[in-house]
């Protein structure tokens, strides 16, 4: 290890070096970022309130609505704020939270994302046993076992990264704090970092990715046999939204975290991270509720129902 002065705090990437510029990028990061608290917090309120969205569907919609707002709330928040105070510092206990709760909330998202496309399988292959199956036990048994294994994984590799010293620069080439960043910036051999951090992105995102691609495969063959072609269309139109989510999620979050990139790719390497950690929260609530008529005539119901609750009460 270096004997050289360690950083005791990090200067982050900021969106552009022109003010204006700036001020147009922070600003639509910003109103992103509202629309996707808007969109995942409609989802919770009414697959909450009303009953008959009280299914293991969308428990698990809701569930990811959940994790999506927390998800985009670790880096663009901060971003912003950075970008509109031109105050680019973080602490170095601030970066490692922001990766702790990064790789947290994508593991959680990636379990999910891989339980609701077998709970999809189940639904459409098995329908006679989907209760058997997807149970109410099965539902809280899979959401637990996903912030166990993303909570084991967050802490395997945060501590991997900040176990490194770091003493060459403090400029991070990202808007947020992630790790192939922070491994460039090391003193220290980071050999044995990247083949941890490579071995489990590969072993973890390949693994789920493999039961996501199986789960459809099986669904398609499923589907094909249809004889209306209205189901088939409708069955399409369900899963394949779905399944361009999740692949650009994992293309994207596999390019950051594990192509050999140089710190000169900087504006290379943000546009890549937008598109792991802002558009799947952004687009999840439109694939799960705008598609989705249950949950429209839900929302019109709960508006309604508050609409004559304030024509009632006398003024």
């Amino acid at each position: 290890m270096s004997n050289a002065t360690t950083v005791s705090n990090f200067l982050l990437e900021g969106f552009a070096e022109v003010w204006e510029l700036r001020l147009l990028l922070s600003t639509l990061f910003l109103l992103t970022y509202l629309a996707t608290l808007l969109g995942n917090f409609l989802i919770i309120t009414v697959t909450t309130i009303d009953q008959s969205l009280h299914t293991p569907m969308y428990y698990f919609i809701r569930n990811l609505s959940i994790v999506d707002i927390c998800y985009i709330s670790v880096t663009v928040p901060k971003a912003c704020i950075n970008s509109f105070t031109n105050n680019r510092t973080i602490s170095v206990a601030g970066c490692a939270m922001q990766v702790f709760f990064v790789v947290f909330c994508a593991s959680v998202e990636l379990i999910l994302l891989t339980v609701m496309a077998q709970d999809r399988y189940v639904a459409v292959c098995q329908p006679l046993h989907y209760p058997v199956i997807i149970n109410h036990q099965f539902c809280v048994h899979t959401t637990l076992a996903s912030l166990l294994c993303s909570l084991i994984m967050a802490a395997l590799l945060c501590g991997n990264t900040f176990r490194l010293s770091f003493c060459k620069s403090n400029v991070i080439s990202q808007f947020f704090c992630d790790m192939p960043s922070l491994l460039r910036l090391s003193c220290s051999d980071t050999f044995s970092s990247q083949l941890v951090l490579f071995l489990s992105s590969v072993g973890f995102g390949a693994t789920c990715f493999t039961f996501i691609c199986l789960s459809y495969v099986r669904i398609f063959s499923t589907v094909l046999k249809f004889p209306a072609k209205e189901e088939r269309g409708k069955a399409f139109s369900t899963c394949v939204p779905h399944i361009i989510v999740v692949s650009v999620f994992l293309s994207s979050g596999f390019m950051v975290y594990l192509r050999q990139s140089s710190s000169t790719e900087i504006i290379q390497n943000m546009i890549l991270s937008v598109f792991y950690s802002i558009v799947p929260p952004f687009l999840n609530p439109i694939i799960y509720s705008l598609r989705n008529k249950q949950i429209k005539k839900a929302v019109e119901k709960i508006i309604l129902k508050i609409y004559f609750q304030k024509t009632l009460i006398p003024s």
